[in-house]
């Protein structure tokens, strides 16, 4: 495995390549594409932060844990609350920033404050030739031309390889509470969040578990207004079933986040984007051995046997993910889902403008 350790010898390393690279960052997602492996673990590194402007920039391979240390002691955090893929993968390895915006990797969460990539201001990275690119800044709305922070946060790096990001961070939150409406089927889940996802106490959470039959509802914030909005939250959705409130529920945030509920099972896991209200018609058509379903009904998790192809049983709009699976299966079925041939023809378009050569983790993305 390649390991350059500063910016230059990453260029260097990728201008220099004759064959295909398999780019990763602390190797916690694994990489079946075909190449010499190339790792940004040892360009690591916290270069600026700014806790007064919520802003911090760090070199790509800078272990999340890190970071999220040094933002605790100013009492922030990474808001998008990115998944660690380690426990439902059984992979080692530590997860990385640059990992992190590359796949745009996003929490819960995610339904309030957004994605990974809305939080990305600027970016360094080397492209397929082997120049070194920037673009964005450190602050919001410094963009022109290609919007290539957005365009790198989830290209998986088939664009370039990031050297350096920089990033808005927020406050972590006074409080953090928990509404659990229990003995509910999934129907009547969806419409439990749906209620509190259209409601106006600014919920940070919602996601149902199918084997407890609970749907939970998570809001966060100064302690007398998360108070206030789990008490009318407990009453508004008292109609849909039994509504009380769980303190501590950090926890369980964590297993949802990371999809406690299929680490050590057997089988292929798949992670599935659809309309909230299509989620009660996806389960009935993926006969999976498992679900869990996170942004109020519209990322469902699926555990099922080694080798299904889920994708040929769906039938509702949907984007489908090969999260865990065989080499074989990965190969035959694709890590992602096939793009409609215009976005297609786009997405070559880019890869040709910033790989000519076809060399960053070739055939990952179509």
């Amino acid at each position: 495995m390649m390991t350059p350790e500063t910016e230059t010898e990453l260029a260097e390393t990728v201008a220099g390549a004759a064959a295909p690279l398999a780019v990763c960052g602390g190797g916690t997602r694994g990489c079946d594409v075909a190449g010499e492996a190339l790792s940004t673990r040892a360009l690591s590194g916290v270069e600026l932060y700014e806790s007064g402007a919520l802003t911090l920039v760090a070199r790509a391979g800078t272990p999340v844990c890190e970071i999220e240390a040094l933002l605790a002691q100013s009492g922030q955090r990474l808001a998008f609350e990115p998944m660690d893929h380690r426990g439902v993968l059984a992979t080692d390895g530590v997860p990385t920033i640059g990992g992190v915006f590359a796949a745009n990797v996003s929490g819960p969460r995610r339904i309030q404050c957004g994605a990974a990539r809305d939080f990305l201001l600027g970016v360094r990275f080397v492209d397929g030739t082997g120049q070194v690119v920037k673009n964005g800044g450190r602050v919001m709305k410094n963009v022109t031309g290609y919007d290539l922070v957005k365009l790198m946060a989830g290209a998986h790096g088939t664009l370039g390889v990031l050297s350096e990001v920089s990033f808005k961070v927020l406050p972590i939150p006074e409080a953090q509470a928990t509404v659990r409406v229990a003995d509910v089927d999934l129907a009547l889940a969806v419409r439990v969040m749906s209620a509190a996802l259209g409601s106006p106490y600014d919920v940070s959470g919602a996601g149902y578990d199918p084997d407890t039959r609970s749907a939970h509802i998570r809001v966060e914030g100064f302690a007398g207004s998360v108070g206030y909005r789990v008490d009318r939250l407990c009453a508004e959705l008292a109609r849909f079933g039994s509504a009380e409130q769980l303190d501590g529920s950090a926890e369980l945030w964590r297993g949802i986040r990371d999809v406690a509920a299929f680490q050590g099972c057997e089988g292929d896991v798949w992670r599935i984007s659809v309309k909230p209200s299509d989620a009660v018609a996806l389960a009935d058509q993926l006969q999976a051995e498992a679900l869990q379903f996170d942004w109020g009904g519209g990322l469902v998790w699926a555990l099922v046997a080694n080798g299904t192809d889920l994708r040929a049983r769906m039938t509702v709009p949907g984007h489908a993910t090969l999260v865990r699976g065989s080499a074989e299966t990965r190969l035959r079925l694709r890590q992602f889902q096939p793009q409609p041939a215009p976005l297609a023809a786009i997405s070559e378009g880019l890869r040709a403008k910033f790989d000519p050569r076809g060399i960053l983790n070739a055939g990952l993305m179509g």
